[in-house]
């Protein structure tokens, strides 16, 4: 079974592009491709326990799992034009925020070669040069709504591939990530402390 998940459109390595989708969907459902909208909609109907509007993130996650199981019916993957390339910038975000880490510039000596990620090269989402001034929608992103290509990879690189090394993606709180996130991509992971405050953070 657990194999089956892992190789499961909907589980495996799509993780983290359901989950920025799903973000992206509670913070604005115009943002995401109307097939992603509709199911999310129809997810949304169904009352929770205490008989309200399901907003959690965990919930969306265990329906996915629960589909991945049964095989039942699930939203076509493919969309044309735009919107494939949309979701494909929004699944590059999620990928960053959660495979960045590993491009991160934190050790000194160079005593190790950093991998190739190939989850975070445009091209393994059929991004192009041709994309790189097309302005899209950044989703979660802090930040403007809209970017061109070229500018979000650039915050990505910044915010996840620095000298500081970020790992929060496994945590099951939406809000916990999302406090994170907002201290660390408007200022690219590279916050600007006062003197008062740097002498606080060293006595602790």
């Amino acid at each position: 079974m657990k194999e089956f998940l892992s190789n499961s459109y909907l589980f495996g390595a799509n993780v983290p592009f359901i989950e920025e989708l799903y973000e992206a969907y509670l913070a604005d459902p115009q943002s995401v491709p109307e097939q992603w909208r509709e199911y999310f909609d129809k997810l949304q109907s169904v009352p929770s326990a205490g008989g309200t509007r399901d907003v959690a993130h965990s919930p969306i996650v265990e329906s996915f799992a629960q589909r991945a199981k049964t095989g039942a019916a699930r939203p076509a993957p493919a969309v044309a034009g735009l919107d494939r390339k949309q979701m494909s910038v929004l699944q590059l975000i999620a990928e960053y925020r959660f495979r960045g880490v590993f491009l991160a510039d934190i050790d000194p000596l160079k005593r190790h070669e950093r991998p190739r990620i190939v989850e975070l090269d445009p091209t393994y989402y059929d991004l192009t040069d041709a994309d790189m001034d097309t302005a899209f929608n950044t989703g979660t992103l802090i930040g403007p709504e809209q970017a061109t290509l070229r500018e979000i990879i650039k915050t990505l690189q910044e915010t996840y591939c620095g000298t500081l090394g970020v790992e929060y993606m496994y945590l099951s709180s939406r809000v916990e990530k999302r406090w994170i996130q907002e201290r660390l991509e408007p200022v690219r992971a590279k916050p600007s402390f006062s003197s008062d405050t740097k002498r606080h953070i060293l006595e602790r």
